[in-house]
């Protein structure tokens, strides 16, 4: 399972670069210890467009993604990979999303299918990665924008299931008996 960060597992803090800022979103914990109880592996992909701005740098982010790692409770290494794309989106980016280069990395290096591959996140660009990848995704809608609304502009409304919780599209895509 591929993760965004920013309104999907934490607040959307718009350019977020003090961890004294990061707060996990409601259930999110119990969400990911469902998903690892069902055999899921969990990676990060996240856009941080303020250190190509030059508002924060890369040691900003780290910060906080060590916050969001103690927040979880998870242990040390809750992600097997993380990938921050630090460019601003006028900018080119092997790995801002939507390119789908890090989900074919880990499909890749983990002999994963793609269809064993789910993009979750808030925003439509999380699931256009999922489209380009040929992965699975599904959305949350826990993000400042209007995920229902951007997955239309992109032609992708219907394409993947939209939830309004983390617990809920967990919940979809690992059933408990």
């Amino acid at each position: 399972m591929i993760l965004d960060r920013d309104g999907t597992l934490i607040e959307h803090v718009p350019y977020l670069s003090d961890p004294a800022d990061v707060r996990l979103l409601p259930g999110v914990r119990e969400a990911l210890m469902v998903a690892r109880a069902a055999g899921a592996r969990l990676f990060l992909h996240s856009n941080q467009s303020g250190i190509g701005r030059g508002y924060f740098d890369e040691a900003a982010v780290a910060a906080c993604n060590r916050r969001l790692i103690g927040l979880l409770e998870l242990g040390p290494l809750p992600f097997e990979r993380i990938c921050i794309a630090p460019e601003a989106p006028d900018t080119p980016s092997p790995y801002r999303k939507p390119s789908p280069l890090f989900a074919r990395e880990i499909i890749r290096d983990f002999a994963l299918q793609p269809d064993a591959v789910c993009y979750l996140g808030d925003r439509g660009s999380d699931l256009a990665t999922a489209q380009a990848a040929g992965t699975r995704g599904a959305g949350i809608t826990t993000g400042l924008n209007d995920l229902r609304a951007e997955l239309e502009a992109l032609g992708l409304a219907g394409e993947f299931p939209v939830f309004d919780s983390i617990g809920a599209a967990i919940n979809y895509l690992f059933p408990q008996p």
